[in-house]
């Protein structure tokens, strides 16, 4: 984030410096959100464990990178209108699902602690379960986002695709 902050300050963002931040710190939410996913899978094949203790931390970093995209959207591009994001919501859907992935992360963020994850239990699992989903939003955000080259948002979608994939339940042999 503070690549971004000394880019910005030193004026290296370029002729529309909104949008370039924009860019920014969206796909750096994406990539942090699908690094995160990784984690089990590469747990699991891999047989490490040691990348466990990072989950948490990505976590946290993709809903500090959702936030300062969200933020830049809001203060800089639509100067802090509430309206103006709320008709955004209604009118734009690739903003009504980025949107909502960025809800789905609050809830997420405020409960990735110790002390939540005692107060809830099981519910816990259940609720942080939301993750696919957002990150489903997440990537159609972007593939709806994207006026031309779909490429980028594309990999990005065939990462989740994999990921996913890769968290599948085994099945067991001669089970059903």
């Amino acid at each position: 984030m503070l690549w971004l902050l000394r880019d910005a300050y030193l004026g290296q963002l370029g002729a529309d410096p909104v949008a370039e931040l924009t860019h920014r710190s969206g796909d750096w939410t994406l990539r942090l959100l699908l690094l995160t996913l990784a984690i089990t899978p590469l747990r699991r094949f891999s047989g490490w464990r040691w990348p466990l203790g990072y989950r948490r931390m990505l976590g946290l970093h993709t809903f500090a990178y959702a936030c300062l995209h969200f933020s830049v959207y809001l203060v800089l591009d639509l100067g802090g209108y509430w309206a103006q994001i709320l008709d955004d919501i209604v009118k734009r859907p690739f903003i009504t699902v980025g949107f909502l992935a960025w809800l789905g992360l609050l809830p997420l963020a405020a409960t990735s602690n110790r002390a939540a994850m005692r107060y809830l239990g099981r519910r816990w699992g259940l609720l942080h379960r939301l993750v696919y989903p957002i990150a489903a939003l997440a990537v159609l955000h972007f593939i709806w986002q994207v006026k031309a080259d779909l490429r980028e948002p594309l990999i990005y979608a065939a990462i989740l695709a994999t990921l996913l994939l890769a968290r599948w339940p085994q099945r067991m042999p001669g089970g059903t």
